[in-house]
């Protein structure tokens, strides 16, 4: 199969997921839950490190800049509740679209109560990704650029490794270890080429970005330019969480697929052009 073969599977599966995200709009609020939740935990901690401070913006360059075992006990606080927030939410939409799969008519409530029981493995996911995320900086803060760029390349093949992690979280009684080595054994016997869905992705993203810069800056030269932060932060908020939605539609579908549960919207060959076995 060529390149743009694969381009046109990863376009196709790219619309299919929005598709979805049309028919269920209400699983838009996941992201949108786990954006506001995340805006708060940032603020809150920099809240925390600047009364620390005495509220002096000084000492969080020094946080920044000299690793310590306190500051990375609080970058791993800062990793862990961050990890959590996030599967926890992509938890409770990914079991949406599954039962949107099934033929059923999800609602948040009921993603986000399968969340809740499954909040136990997700804090133990939350705990590993936390701490695996805390060593690589540390490492990073003590290597030269060479050093950096390997560690960049190392957290590139986590991401990787991890592409189903929150559906295997989800529906297998693993641990995180046990999670881990299912996701990376999954996208083994099933990789291939998914560019053309991330390619997809990212034109999206690229033009709505473009679109939304245009009447954004032209409100901030001939208006007034705090309408034009507004109109950009909103825009670029909105766009973050649709993709956000629609990525994980994609990774719940090709879960799915690959498990040979049915997969509405999906089809069937499309899924195959995108996962093949090496």
């Amino acid at each position: 199969m060529n390149f743009f073969t694969r381009l046109s599977n990863g376009w196709e599966l790219s619309m299919n997921s929005f598709a979805v995200l049309k028919e269920n709009r209400r699983l838009i609020l996941f992201p949108i839950l786990s954006g506001i939740s995340l805006l708060l935990v940032v603020t809150s901690f920099f809240l925390i490190l600047f009364a620390a401070s005495g509220w002096d913006g000084w000492a969080i360059s020094e946080f920044q800049s000299h690793g310590t075992l306190a500051n990375y006990a609080i970058l791993f606080g800062y990793y862990l509740v961050n990890y959590f927030i996030i599967v926890f939410f992509n938890t409770a939409l990914i079991h949406c679209t599954h039962l949107y799969f099934q033929g059923q008519r999800p609602t948040v409530g009921e993603g986000l109560r399968f969340a809740v029981s499954r909040i136990g493995a997700i804090f133990a996911w939350a705990v590993f990704a936390a701490t695996v995320g805390s060593i690589l900086r540390a490492i990073q803060d003590r290597v030269g650029f060479l050093g950096k760029i390997i560690i960049g390349l190392l957290g590139a093949a986590g991401s990787i490794a991890t592409f189903f992690v929150v559906p295997v979280i989800a529906y297998e009684n693993l641990g995180p270890f046990g999670a881990f080595r299912r996701s990376a054994s999954m996208m083994k016997d099933k990789w291939g080429e998914s560019i053309g869905a991330t390619f997809s992705f990212g034109i999206i993203q690229l033009l709505g970005l473009f679109l939304l810069a245009i009447p954004s800056m032209l409100l901030y030269i001939f208006v007034q330019p705090l309408a034009g932060f507004a109109l950009f932060f909103l825009g670029f908020f909105t766009l973050t969480v649709v993709l956000s939605a629609t990525r994980a539609i994609f990774i719940s579908a090709v879960y799915h697929d690959i498990n040979g549960d049915p997969v509405k919207h999906f089809n069937q060959r499309f899924s195959d052009n995108l996962f093949l076995e090496k």
